[in-house]
């Protein structure tokens, strides 16, 4: 891959998280009878964006330039994934959480990786509860819940 794109992502990740850090203390601090307040997971986000960018930029450093090697560009995969997101954000509201995470990443998973179906689903459905059952019940937030007609 090509060093100079890696830097020049490295360097918009970290404008990006600085701005979700920033931007989450303009959120409040705490929701009442709550001691996680809606500033922690993008706070926590931006933090870690900022850390994996410094690394990235590091890494093109370390890494010798690959030359005059062309890598193949995958069009395909990314306008799969870059659909299902469309069609994620849009029905989240309507399908509700947990089925239309489980579906993003059943998909995302096979477009990365299809010989492992059984796995994608048993990760995608892990994953799509598990994170629903910790914000919800255990940090009392809200999250579109499963649909009316489920």
């Amino acid at each position: 891959m090509d060093n100079k794109f890696d830097r020049a992502a490295s360097v918009l990740f970290l404008a990006v998280g600085l701005a979700f850090s920033i931007g989450s203390k303009k959120l409040s601090a705490t929701a009442y009878g709550s001691s996680v307040g809606p500033d922690i997971f993008p706070f926590s986000l931006g933090v870690l964006l900022i850390l994996l960018s410094i690394r990235l930029f590091y890494e093109t450093f370390k890494r010798k330039s690959s030359g005059d090697k062309k890598e193949k560009l995958h069009y395909k995969p990314f306008l799969i994934i870059f659909a299902a997101t469309i069609i994620y954000a849009l029905t989240l509201e309507k399908v509700g959480y947990v089925i239309t995470t489980f579906v993003f990443l059943f998909v995302c998973f096979q477009v990365m990786e299809r010989s492992k179906w059984v796995a994608s689903l048993i990760i995608s459905a892990i994953f799509s509860y598990g994170v629903y059952f910790m914000f919800v019940e255990v940090l009392k937030g809200t999250l579109p819940g499963w649909p009316v007609w489920f």
